[in-house]
């Protein structure tokens, strides 16, 4: 079996749960991606074009800092990225992380949640921040997505 690593970035704490039941179900190590500075409500309010994460989503540019790396990245041979579907792809934090690995011959694999939209465009923008890297097209899933169906879903990669 693969070494595997669960990470994700959840503002809201959906994406978190859904993380935490896939790395138990697949007996995988478990991260959290910290933007430095957090969210807040207000940051979060899509609907206002000044708001945080709409400046961010609309400057493709943009690699808000994280928290912290995560130890010895390279004994992992898949990683399972987590995150919230913002503007039909992966927040720019998302990216941040990913820009600040060598992920080169390891499989990354997206998972998100939504209310509702797909996955967008966040393989494809994963595969250009990761070039090494096999990226899977990923999973959007809902909030309670059963461990058993995580773990079928994942053991592809596995």
């Amino acid at each position: 079996m693969k070494k595997s690593l669960v990470v994700y970035f959840s503002a809201s704490g959906v994406t978190a749960g859904l993380a935490k039941r896939l790395a138990d179900a697949i007996g995988a190590d478990l991260a959290e991606i910290e933007p430095s500075a957090r969210y807040t409500c207000e940051d979060l309010d899509w609907r206002n074009r000044q708001s945080r994460s709409s400046m961010e989503m609309n400057d493709r540019s943009c690699r808000p800092e994280i928290r912290r790396t995560v130890d010895s990245m390279a004994v992992y041979d898949v990683v399972f990225v987590g995150f919230p579907i913002w503007w039909y792809r992966e927040p720019s934090v998302i990216d941040t992380f990913v820009e600040s690995y060598d992920f080169t011959g390891k499989t990354l694999v997206p998972f998100a949640t939504s209310g509702g939209s797909g996955m967008g465009d966040s393989a494809a923008n994963l595969q250009t921040l990761a070039a090494g890297a096999r990226i899977a097209s990923g999973k959007r899933f809902d909030a309670g997505a059963s461990p058993e169906e995580l773990a079928d879903w994942a053991k592809q990669w596995l």
